[in-house]
């Protein structure tokens, strides 16, 4: 009867192996490439994906100043914080966002927010580096490019 029983191995965190991804985020469309970012910030790419432990790779994103939504959603889309205080909620359109001072928190928090939360949650946010410009430091890392952009075609109907 144990010939019949089919089981899968749980990854054990040393038993991981972490690469490193390089993601050009010019041109691509926010969603789309958070949620691929997000999977493999997780590790749901990999065979051994174990649900428990941080077998995701790391990521690094150049070019989120130049990420693009669809739609009417870069003026219409509105990002809330609350400071805390009574009647303290503020709010900010993505356009403002992307013209301001940190445009990669666009793409941080659409991120963010596909990923759960909890320790390990943040433990698999800290592998993700994301920057407005071309330049990155992590150049010694040898990072592989992450063609999103051929992914989305890919998955598309009709391309």
């Amino acid at each position: 009867m144990k010939a019949l029983m089919k089981t899968t191995k749980a990854v054990k965190p040393h038993e991981v192996e972490k690469k490193w991804h390089l993601v050009d985020a010019n041109g691509l469309v926010v969603g789309r490439a958070a949620t691929i970012i997000a999977n493999v910030l997780r590790g749901k790419h990999k065979t051994s994906f174990t649900p428990h432990v941080d077998c995701g790779d790391n990521v690094v994103v150049i070019n989120a100043d130049k990420i693009r939504f669809t739609g009417k959603k870069l003026q219409n889309k509105v990002y809330y914080k609350h400071t805390g205080y009574a009647g303290g909620i503020k709010e900010i359109t993505a356009a403002k966002v992307l013209d301001g001072r940190f445009p990669e928190r666009v793409l941080e928090k659409a991120v963010e927010r596909m990923i759960p939360r909890g320790p390990l949650g943040r433990q698999q946010m800290r592998n993700l580096r994301i920057f407005a410009g071309p330049e990155h430091p992590h150049a010694a890392q040898n990072p592989e490019f992450l063609d999103i952009a051929s992914m989305n075609r890919k998955n598309k109907v009709g391309a």
